[in-house]
């Protein structure tokens, strides 16, 4: 079962009331980077590839087609006996661009981070909502304990 949005906001702490949503809530865009060399992903190990962060003139990123990062402002935490999913809002979808997501682990504590895909010219300001997180109860055997937790954490 999918938990209500309030239910979400309780979990994530202080947000703006424009966030919550029926259903989930607003993640919006904290920072957007440029992958500047290769990655790996192999059988015993990765290595995520150097990144740039992209100059955000006035709080606005101007963006031509291409693939890039972006990292959400808001600190996520996911509770036991939950697992996270996070979508694109549909404006982001309308000004042809795709937001590329995980699945987020029970216990699973940072800022995370997305796959933004531009298709067409587009303007996103920083603190703009692109995305809505849903939390589901869910049964697992333990939590995330990966590479990546309290990933972005200052």
């Amino acid at each position: 079962m999918f938990r209500s949005g309030a239910f979400v906001a309780d979990v994530l702490g202080p947000l703006r009331d424009s966030q919550v949503q029926p259903n989930g809530v607003d993640l919006t865009l904290g920072s957007v980077y440029q992958q500047v060399s290769p990655g790996r992903l192999g059988r015993d190990g990765k290595s995520v590839g150097e990144r740039r962060e992209l100059d955000a003139e006035d709080g606005l990123y101007r963006l031509s087609p291409g693939g890039y990062v972006v990292r959400y402002a808001e600190e996520v935490k996911i509770p036991e006996g939950h697992v996270g999913f996070l979508y694109p809002r549909s404006s982001l979808l309308r000004n042809s661009c795709m937001l590329d997501t995980a699945v987020w682990d029970a216990g699973y504590e940072g800022r995370g981070e997305g796959l933004l895909e531009v298709y067409h010219d587009v303007e996103l300001e920083r603190g703009a909502r692109i995305a809505q997180l849903v939390l589901a109860e869910a049964e697992h055997e333990d939590t995330y304990d990966g590479t990546y937790q309290g990933e972005n954490l200052d």
